[in-house]
């Protein structure tokens, strides 16, 4: 989410696909600096210059390619796609796994094209993976990008390396070709994955696939034996947590070796929820002093409290699916996560655990979001590679993904739901996912999201850094904004780094 997962699972990424807080992506730097971007972030396995001339021969929106694959459109074939042309698909192994994409999606695409040779790959280090490829000009079509190590899409997209997808949205559906592929989808997922160009244009280069949900996590079995309420408010919420540890249960933690980010997601989340979602807008635009501001100060402070109190500092040493597997074996209450939490951890659920997701606590009687606002957006980025040999298949594949038939299959193998709602109708979810989809219909319009991890991959990294140091008692909540502050201006003043808005 993984993506965005750090269930390393994940990375999740942008905004909301109910419509709400969607970015308005804005502009964009020039080629080199870019170049000095993604290297700086490790997205090249080679010097700058290597990759410029590697792109120059290679050909991509800028430049033209001369060696892509098309074929003749039709009606059956919308998108032009050369029959019998090789297609490469490289997934992220995390908590999704990669059998939807094995043994639904690629099956569809290779009905489609009983010609083509599909390639695939699973891996859970997608850069370390990919950036040798697209430094040398052979990307593969499709990528599925998440995980803890994941590309930098700012800088694939500032530097051409990135599909414009408005052709595919464009194109009829699968199932009706009387409606354009857009018109099938939740409202906001076309935008959530667009960004500006060098003329200052804004296009649409990432599909996000999964509707994610964000919250706290219990198991609905262990309160109910214990006759426990999940908490709405921060008094109730203390107070419970004070029963959980006398019961010789950790109330609350998080994995603090590969998955701060689940932390700052709740600090900022209830950030959100006392000053309105126009914090995170502010964090997102590099505002000055913008986490410094009084509501994420109050959140990080309710926070660092409730690490000193009812955390485990053993837990800053383990990764998500150690802490995780101790909330399955009730020795941990509540976990902070994405929805792609009880798919991840199927294996090891004990029958009749029964996830459970709860929204953020209120903290303050005056905060100006309800208790029952949560983060919710589209979850696992995918794109196709503008110079491979195949976009057109590219795009295909992810017409396949958003069909009827595409999307109830992803949800029956992971039991997830798609940004494709005719995929996941009448389908009974398991105990977890039904409770975040309950809850992002309770929330209604209430619902917000973040977009800065995804923009600025070393200002993600700076605040789970400062995360653990705060909620592991190292920093103050002050000294904790002040850490992240600083890098947040170091951004905004770098002319190389591609600046975005919404």
């Amino acid at each position: 989410m993984s993506a965005s997962p750090d269930h390393t699972s994940d990375r999740v990424d942008s905004s909301a696909t109910t419509g709400a807080g969607l970015p308005a992506v804005l502009g964009a730097a020039n080629r080199r600096t870019v170049l000095r971007r993604a290297a700086a972030a490790g997205l090249l396995a080679t010097p700058a210059a290597g990759l410029l001339s590697a792109c120059a021969t290679s050909g991509g929106d800028d430049e033209g390619n001369t060696d892509q694959d098309t074929g003749t459109k039709s009606a059956t074939n919308p998108l032009g796609v050369k029959e019998d042309a090789a297609l490469e698909i490289i997934i992220f192994n995390g908590g999704y796994g990669e059998k939807y994409a094995t043994d639904v999606h690629e099956k569809l695409y290779q009905t489609a094209f009983p010609k083509a040779q599909i390639k695939h790959q699973a891996t859970q280090a997608v850069s370390t993976v990919l950036q040798p490829r697209f430094a040398g000009g052979d990307p593969p079509e499709f990528v599925n990008n998440s995980g803890e190590k994941f590309l930098d899409f700012g800088a694939l997209v500032a530097d051409g390396q990135m599909q414009d997808l408005t052709e595919l949205w464009d194109a009829p559906s699968v199932d009706d070709p009387s409606k354009k592929v857009r018109d099938t989808l939740i409202p906001g997922v076309v935008e959530q994955g667009m960004f500006s160009t060098a003329d200052g244009s804004r296009k649409p280069y990432v599909l996000y696939y999964v509707s994610t949900v964000y919250g706290i996590w219990y198991s609905g079995k262990l309160f109910k034996d214990n006759g426990w309420t999940a908490p709405t408010t921060w008094e109730q919420f203390t107070a419970l947590c004070e029963k959980i540890k006398a019961k010789g249960i950790t109330p609350f933690g998080y994995a603090g070796a590969n998955a701060a980010y689940y932390q700052w997601n709740v600090i900022l989340t209830q950030a959100a929820k006392v000053g309105g979602p126009d914090v995170l807008k502010n964090i997102d635009n590099l505002e000055a002093d913008a986490w410094k501001a009084e509501p994420v100060i109050q959140a990080a402070k309710a926070w660092a409290e409730i690490g000193a109190k009812y955390g485990d500092k053993s837990f800053e040493g383990l990764k998500h699916t150690d802490v995780q597997l101790r909330q399955n074996q009730n020795k941990l209450a509540f976990y902070p996560s994405g929805d792609w939490l009880e798919n991840e951890q199927k294996k090891d659920t004990p029958a009749g655990f029964e996830y459970q997701l709860m929204a953020v606590p209120s903290l303050t009687a005056s905060d100006k979001l309800p208790a029952g606002a949560i983060r919710a957006a589209g979850g696992e980025g995918y794109f196709v590679s503008a110079k491979s040999k195949n976009p057109r298949g590219g795009m295909e594949y992810m017409r396949q993904m958003l069909s009827k038939a595409g999307a109830r299959g992803f949800t029956e193998t992971v039991g997830a739901a798609t940004v494709v709602p005719a995929g996941s109708e009448g389908y009974q979810f398991p105990p977890g996912v039904a409770s975040s989809q309950a809850a992002l219909k309770a929330a209604g319009a209430n619902v917000f999201n973040m977009m800065f991890d995804n923009w600025y991959k070393e200002l993600d990294t700076e605040a789970r850094t400062a995360t653990n140091e705060l909620m592991f008692g190292r920093a103050s909540a002050e000294q904790w904004a002040e850490r992240i502050q600083k890098r947040a201006d170091a951004i905004k003043s770098d002319s190389s780094v591609a600046k975005f808005k919404r």
